[in-house]
């Protein structure tokens, strides 16, 4: 699973959302909750400016019986 998301220019986690086959069971919305957990990011810069970038982050759960 990949989970998509957008470091604004400064440095705030947005539109945070799944991406690929949905696996169910609440892991679609474990992984948004994360994500928008985590604190902020260096934004990106270009020609010296600093500008949002979008990011896709794999997220691997191993899941225990």
């Amino acid at each position: 699973m990949f989970v998509s998301f957008v470091v604004d220019s400064e440095g705030n986690i947005k539109d945070v959302k799944t991406v690929g086959q949905a696996k169910g069971g609440g892991l679609e919305e474990e992984a948004i909750r994360v994500v928008k957990k985590m604190p902020k990011w260096k934004p990106g810069k270009q020609n010296g400016r600093q500008v949002s970038v979008q990011f896709n982050l794999p997220i691997r759960f191993t899941l225990q019986e």
